[in-house]
């Protein structure tokens, strides 16, 4: 099965495409594994000192692959609670990176991920772990209207929100 395209809202900083500040990224999910794969290029205007990436954009970027993780499995949009990086390489400026997330663990109030960037090689840059609280069904709800109705990201919304009845 094809990947689907998760939905933006406007003004986020890591998908919004009305954020000028903003990354701009596409996150794409595979709807049978739940895993949630996007594309980021490493860019001059991110760095922290010269020539390589902020730290804080790779945990941003790691945040938000992971949070729709926790999202797409337990279908319903999840905050995180808490957030491990490991730093394990320098992000250098221009490269290519692949940022993957998935669930590793689910309890009725927590789900736990994991993530990492690596580089076209595989070579791994950075990882995290996250734990996240999904949200009440009409909290999932008020979020789910707040998102941008787009025909690449209708059918990845119209799933989240059929499972919000579970």
């Amino acid at each position: 099965m094809a990947l689907l395209e998760l939905p933006h809202t406007a003004g986020c900083v890591v998908c919004g495409k009305d954020n000028p500040d903003g990354l701009g990224l596409n996150l794409k999910v595979d709807p049978q594994s739940g895993v949630i794969r996007v594309d980021y290029l490493s860019q001059p205007k991110h760095i922290g000192f010269v020539g390589i990436i902020h730290g804080g954009i790779q945990g941003l970027i790691l945040d938000e692959a992971m949070v729709w993780a926790a999202t797409w499995t337990g279908k319903r949009f999840c905050v995180c609670g808490e957030m491990v990086v490991r730093y394990r390489r320098s992000v250098p400026v221009g490269h290519q990176l692949h940022i993957e997330a998935s669930v590793s663990a689910v309890r009725s109030r927590l789900i736990e991920t994991q993530s990492s960037i690596r580089d076209a090689d595989g070579t791994l840059y950075t990882t995290a772990t996250g734990k996240y609280v999904p949200l009440p069904i009409e909290q999932s709800e008020k979020f789910a209207q707040s998102v941008l109705i787009e025909p690449g990201t209708s059918e990845a919304l119209h799933a989240l929100r059929k499972g919000f009845g579970n």
